[in-house]
Parts: C-alpha cells; structure tokens; sequence
C-alpha cells in the first residue's frame, strides 16, 4: 500500500481528510505508522471484544472500515466484509473460536469460512467448504444491511475496490 495523501480520507474510517485526523497524532508519535499495524491491532482487538459480547449472550452490530461484527443472543459472533460478502464465525454458542487471522508483511489475511446473503430479509450463510445454505433465524438482517449501505456511503467504490488483493502479489 502507497502512502496516503494529506487530503485523502483517513484509513482509521472516521470519514476526516488524513491531515486533519490521524496524521497530528502519527507527528506526535501518538499512533503506528504502519496502518496495516494499526488495522491489524485494532482489529483483533475488536473481535475478542466481539467474542466477548456473544459469550455474555448479548446482541451488538459494530462498524469497522469494511467489516461488520455481529454478536447475537444465541452466543455467535461473526466477521463480516461488505464487498465480497464473506463472512467467518468467531464464537458459536457462547464459546469462542479460533480468531483466523494471518499478518503477512503487507496484508493481513483471513481465512473466511462463509459466504453471506441478506435477501428476502434473512440472514443466510453458503460454507465454502460444502456449499451448505443454512439460515440464520433470529439474526438482525435488517440491521446488517442498514450497517452495509452506510459502509458503502462511506467509503468510495474505489477504495472498496482496493480492499482484496490477489495472493499471488504478495508471496
């Protein structure tokens, strides 16, 4: 990933040009320069707080940049990302899961499990493995997709476009 430029939306998602964001705390040493580092942090420590939740069998939809992460009261958690609808459980049933997530120099890489379907107002995931189609009863459909259509206003196409790379590129 180049540099971003002073008046390019900040990569931390808040939605503020970079020179007026994070780029006074990189100066003051305050923030990671390395924002696949920052993501990396900052995401893994958003999932164990979203595990967290499912174990305590609560309900929460959070935000991240591209990704969506859901609790629900049966005591799931998910990832989700928004431009390939690609989904990964972190915790089933109360009990929390292996966190997928593998750091490379320059990506970060996760191993999803799941593809994700918001049609007809349920909540439906298709395993990459078998191609089995379960639905989800219960799941707060309506929400997820509110959560995506203000992702995707938030971001440009362009930058959503850049959000997978091709794993040939980077071994």
């Amino acid at each position: 990933m180049g540099r971003i430029g002073r008046n390019q939306q900040c990569l931390c998602g808040s939605g503020k040009k970079f020179k007026y964001c994070c780029l006074p705390k990189e100066q003051a040493g305050m923030v990671q320069k390395n924002p696949q580092a920052a993501l990396k942090i900052s995401l893994i420590n958003e999932l164990e707080a979203i595990v967290q939740v499912a174990v305590e069998k609560r309900q929460q939809i959070k935000e991240l940049g591209v990704f969506i992460l859901l609790a629900t009261v049966e005591g799931d958690a998910w990832l989700l990302e928004i431009t390939e609808s690609d989904a990964v459980q972190l915790a089933r049933a109360g009990e929390a899961l292996e966190i997928p997530i593998d750091e490379k120099s320059e990506t970060i890489e996760i191993n999803w499990s799941h593809m994700y379907d918001l049609s007809n107002k349920e909540f439906e995931l298709t395993a990459y493995s078998d191609k089995a189609k379960t639905v989800m009863v219960g799941y707060p459909a309506k929400e997820i997709s509110a959560a995506i259509k203000r992702i995707k206003k938030k971001f440009p196409s362009e930058i959503l476009n850049q959000v997978h790379v091709d794993p040939e590129e980077h071994r």
